[in-house]
């Protein structure tokens, strides 16, 4: 029985999933997890990745204890940063987090002289000051002169396990470098961030076998001979995989630290309405496109959680916000203040305030503005997406750790008018391990491994509640014009 690892890494922490298939049925085991997050350190915030690789093999030494000798493995993790590796092969410093502020003023900077439909029409990639693009952009200088090659976080990562380098293109189309048209590294977006094309892994595409963990890392650590394929190396190009999705006209949302609201293509959209939406062609598994919206997440709610010192779990937060009414306040989600304040609730607290609205006080009146307005963003984006596709979405599936707020689900369900589909909340170590499946030919293609997943796990539906906030969405919209006007 072939046993496949799944190593799956978000901002605030890490697991090793052990999967494989018993009675037709996927059976999915976590083995492993450890924190994550970045701390400053040489003037910005950046993550410490030696702690993540030694935590994937402190992952794969368990799996060894268990009597596996053998395994495949896959990584994931989370987009836009990046490491720089000098000419010896060792990293120049520990990478940059993308919630760093150096990039704050980048898009404006960088586009004074080379237009924004320019880049889009090129990439059909949105803009947010965090792609790496604007990261490149404010870099060292004399640090990337003193690069050899740029590797995007689980490239690198694969590249310390195996000693061979890759740049996988799910992950590398959120660079905001990557032609659409060429399917290779924009030449004029390169040389205006001063780097070069050959500075970055020949590009390949997820499901491609990248090598045997080396040799030295038996020699220190007892871990099981890993064969290691370059899957689906972004998070979300993960989770979309696994989402269980059937027909035409359905959405999904990849809803944890960040929510990623759209529909899977089979050709990109980057036309004036996609632009003007600020909507991502970024790119999938197997020649489709992730045509998407970035929506803050649950980061605002985790935040809140470790601001009241962890003394809540994530079901008792749910469980308190279901005390109160819904829509007390209108917040607009998306706005670069919750990106990274030094305090989440007090900057709630402000917005309310200076929006001349009630100021949620207590943890249940907290959370609740948390979950209905995330609920009636989802809502306004799937109008949004419905349009620019020219056809509305009767469905929408809800997968990651926010497919388990029921509250949530339920509102979004009512306002957007559509039937939501939630779970797997495992949907990106299930996509990690789908195409791992596929490159080893235990599963012929994506439609047959949603299959297996919708028989695997338990999914639960939601459907609108008739006749319930058929105002709240229309004044939410209005609202949301009236503070871009203000901003």
């Amino acid at each position: 029985m072939q046993s496949y690892v799944a190593v799956d890494i978000g901002a605030s922490s890490g697991r090793l999933m052990l999967a494989n298939v018993t009675d037709g049925k996927l059976q999915l085991q976590e083995v492993h997890r450890f924190s994550n997050g970045f701390t400053e350190e040489n003037g910005h915030d950046r993550w410490n990745i030696d702690h993540l690789i030694n935590e994937i093999f402190s992952g794969l030494e368990k799996i060894k204890k268990m009597h596996i000798d053998h395994v495949r493995l896959a990584i994931d993790t989370w987009a836009v940063d990046y490491v720089l590796v000098g000419n010896d092969g060792n990293k120049l410093d520990d990478p940059v987090s993308y919630r760093d502020n150096r990039t704050c003023n980048a898009i404006k900077d960088l586009t004074s002289d080379l237009p924004k439909e320019y880049i889009y029409e090129k990439t059909g990639i949105q803009f947010q000051d965090f792609n790496t693009l604007y990261q490149l952009f404010t870099e060292d200088k004399a640090k990337l002169a003193k690069t050899d090659k740029i590797m995007m976080i689980p490239d690198y990562i694969g590249y310390v396990l195996t000693g061979n380098a890759v740049t996988e293109v799910t992950n590398a189309s959120t660079t905001q470098m990557l032609s659409l048209r060429e399917g290779l590294f924009d030449k004029d977006l390169l040389k205006k961030v001063n780097v070069y094309p050959d500075q970055f892994p020949r590009l390949v595409e997820a499901g491609t076998w990248l090598g045997n963990v080396s040799h030295k890392w038996h020699m220190r650590y007892d871990i099981p001979e890993t064969e290691v394929i370059t899957g689906t190396t972004h998070d979300t190009a993960s989770a979309v995989v696994g989402t269980p999705g059937k027909g035409e006209d359905w959405a999904y949302i990849s809803s944890g630290t960040w929510s990623l609201l759209g529909a899977e293509l089979d050709t990109p959209e980057n036309g004036l309405d996609a632009f003007k939406e600020n909507y991502t062609n970024e790119w999938g598994a197997y020649g489709t496109y992730r045509f998407l919206k970035n929506i803050m997440g649950l980061w605002i709610a985790q935040c809140v959680k470790k601001e009241y010192d962890n003394q809540y779990s994530f079901a008792d937060l749910a469980q308190l916000a279901g005390e109160e009414k819904p829509f007390q306040q209108f917040i607009d989600v998306n706005d670069k203040r919750f990106s990274n304040p030094k305090n989440m609730i007090q900057e709630l607290q402000n917005y309310c305030q200076e929006t001349n609205q009630k100021v949620p006080e207590t943890p249940s009146e907290i959370m609740m503005a948390i979950y209905s307005n995330l609920s009636l963003f989802y809502a306004n984006e799937l109008e949004k997406l419905g349009h620019i596709l020219g056809h509305p979405i009767t469905t929408l599936n809800i997968v990651g750790g926010g497919s388990n707020v029921a509250l949530m689900n339920q509102l979004t369900s009512t306002l957007a008018k559509v039937k939501v589909v939630a779970g797997p909340s495992e949907a990106t170590a299930i996509g990690n391990i789908l195409v791992q499946m596929i490159t080893s030919g235990q599963i012929e293609n994506i439609a047959q491994g949603r299959q297996l997943v919708a028989k695997s796990f338990d999914l639960k539906t939601y459907e609108p509640e008739v006749d319930q906030y058929n105002q709240v969405l229309t004044d939410y919209q209005a609202f949301l014009q009236k503070v871009a006007v203000v901003d």
